[in-house]
């Protein structure tokens, strides 16, 4: 299972690049598969152990952001990719796109 998601304190202004870091902590913390992008984390797993993720940092998130006073609302952006019995999705996906793009080249 594959999911990407971003999670984002409302309420602190425009820079939140340093509540998003208490999340992609907790998210390499974890020892999944993942990768951290401009908008989104993907994290490779199986589902009780990626959803405990997803929580875990929502919840690292929404701690940081109260103990700096901001509201507690919080916005929580899922996509999730699931099949079962498949490893590995979050290389082999990108390296697909690659090799098409290389045979296109060619």
């Amino acid at each position: 299972m594959l999911v990407a998601f971003s999670v984002t304190p409302l309420g602190v202004g425009e820079e939140v690049g340093a509540y998003v870091t208490e999340a992609v902590r907790v998210v390499r913390e974890s020892g999944l598969p993942n990768r951290t992008d401009a908008m989104f984390t993907t994290i490779e797993g199986e589902w009780d152990e990626v959803l405990d993720v997803v929580k875990r940092a929502y919840e690292a998130v929404q701690q940081s952001a109260q103990r700096d006073g901001a509201a507690g609302r919080i916005s929580l952006v899922l996509k999730a990719d699931i099949r079962p019995g498949v490893t590995g999705a979050l290389e082999a996906k990108v390296a697909t796109v690659e090799r098409y793009l290389a045979e296109a080249q060619a």
